[in-house]
């Protein structure tokens, strides 16, 4: 009778806790061509498993049990490999696809459907006080590898390459690759959804070289034409 207690305790709380982050769950299974089933998600996903503990030691560190906070921010990330700071500000549908070495700094505020990928840092560039973390937009994508260092905005619809290091503001609606980040392209119009594909982003270094090359062979054209007249 006590296990059987237990195991309808268990499913209650399971229940719960997937209506608590369905939309981290939607946001898996719309993002992650892996994901099968709700419940996957919810017992193997440790995206899913870091936010759940996310927003338990959110709530804890904005009543003042700042030391239990990151206690559980810390078991977290022993577990996920994600560790989240229980001071930062999450909006709904975030989705950490595999997340090992990710880490999201005290200040960093995120919007609504933000993509991060495997050891992305939203971290700061020193030891000032107050906000010293970035702030993303909604639809955000950060490839893996990428940094975002500094308290600036990335705007809405931003998608950031991997292993790019951005160190200041991204006006929404842009792609940005390199070291340090460069933006590559900017539209005035929202990009159609949440773009995931990374195989495709421009290279600003090999589009100067490709540039440079066509101008040399032009040069060179020109001089054996005008070597060819030249000829008795």
């Amino acid at each position: 009778m006590v296990l059987i207690d237990a195991l309808l305790v268990i499913a209650a709380l399971l229940v719960g806790l997937r209506i608590l982050l369905r939309e981290e769950i939607r946001a898996a299974l719309e993002r992650d061509p892996a994901a099968r089933s709700g419940w996957e998600v919810l017992l193997l996903y440790p995206s899913v498993q870091a936010i759940a503990s996310y927003r338990a030691a959110h709530f804890l560190h904005r009543a003042g049990f700042r030391f239990l906070a990151r206690l559980i921010s810390q078991t977290a990330r022993g577990f996920t490999g994600i560790e989240i700071h229980p001071g930062a500000v999450i909006g709904k549908g975030l989705f950490i696809d595999h997340g090992m070495g990710v880490v999201i700094g005290e200040t960093a505020i995120l919007g609504d459907n933000v993509t991060l990928f495997q050891g992305v840092t939203l971290g700061g560039t020193g030891k000032e006080k107050g906000k010293r973390h970035p702030t993303i937009g909604n639809n955000v994508v950060i490839g893996a590898g990428a940094k975002v260092l500094g308290s600036f905005r990335i705007g809405d619809n931003v998608q950031i390459g991997a292993n790019a290091v951005v160190v200041r503001e991204v006006p929404a609606n842009s792609v940005v690759v390199g070291v340090p980040g460069r933006i590559v392209r900017q539209e005035g119009r929202r990009f159609p959804g949440i773009n995931l594909d990374h195989t495709h982003l421009p290279d600003p270094l090999t589009q100067a070289l490709e540039k440079l090359q066509h101008e040399i062979d032009a040069i060179e054209h020109q001089m054996k034409e005008h070597g060819g007249k030249n000829k008795p």
